[in-house]
């Protein structure tokens, strides 16, 4: 399958996680850099792209490290968006379509821009008989989440994996997976680069076993 460039440089925002196609992504933004972008961003209904740090801060300061980030990244939409007091903002955000970086520039105020290639998406493929539990347990963990959710009190919790559920996809449940294990984040790089979704599942499986989670 080919890709295609696109056609426009997109901003990007560095961050200390990995975001995955279908993910959910929560932000507060305080810093100028990203005040001005992601008010262009909700006004023009336009994504960006969320790339993880491989070196550097979130939150630039003085003396700190020059920022350097994953050759590939995950374009980012606004779903929710607030402004509770000046200066600051919160968005939830959901990830879509992986991207990678040809050349990247940061601007004087901060801000990154590149152009990037878009990337295939996951094709569909059936969890076989043998990652079978794999999925099942994802199925439990939402579960579980979500009666903790109904508790008194706790009606406002934002559960960490969004529906449309997907428990029989290969590509759903893995990248679900690795972002909620606690495994350093250049490994979820590594595992959202496959190409192969089964390949990420039959990897994510292997750690789940380590762990003694399934």
């Amino acid at each position: 399958m080919t890709t295609q460039p696109l056609t426009q440089p997109i901003p990007l925002f560095p961050l200390g996680t990995v975001l995955f196609p279908g993910g959910f992504l929560p932000l507060r933004i305080f810093e100028v850099r990203y005040l001005d972008l992601i008010g262009r961003c909700h006004k023009l209904g336009a994504p960006f792209g969320v790339v993880s740090l491989t070196q550097g801060e979130e939150v630039r300061r003085a003396g700190a490290e020059a920022e350097r980030f994953a050759g590939i990244g995950t374009m980012a939409v606004i779903r929710a968006f607030e402004v509770p007091q000046a200066g600051l903002m919160q968005i939830e955000c959901e990830g879509t379509q992986r991207f990678r970086v040809h050349a990247s520039e940061q601007q004087k105020h901060g801000l990154w821009i590149a152009q990037v290639e878009a990337l295939p998406g996951d094709i569909e493929v059936a969890v076989p008989d043998d990652l079978l539990s794999t999925a099942d347990a994802l199925r439990r963990l939402v579960d579980t989440l979500e009666e903790r959710r109904l508790l008194p009190g706790n009606e406002q919790l934002r559960l960490p994996v969004q529906a449309p559920f997907r428990f029989d996809d290969c590509g759903w449940v893995a990248n679900r997976w690795c972002e909620l294990l606690p495994v350093p984040a250049p490994l979820k790089q590594r595992l959202m680069e496959l190409d192969s979704p089964l390949m990420r599942l039959e990897l994510v499986s292997d750690l789940l076993a380590r762990t003694g989670i399934t």
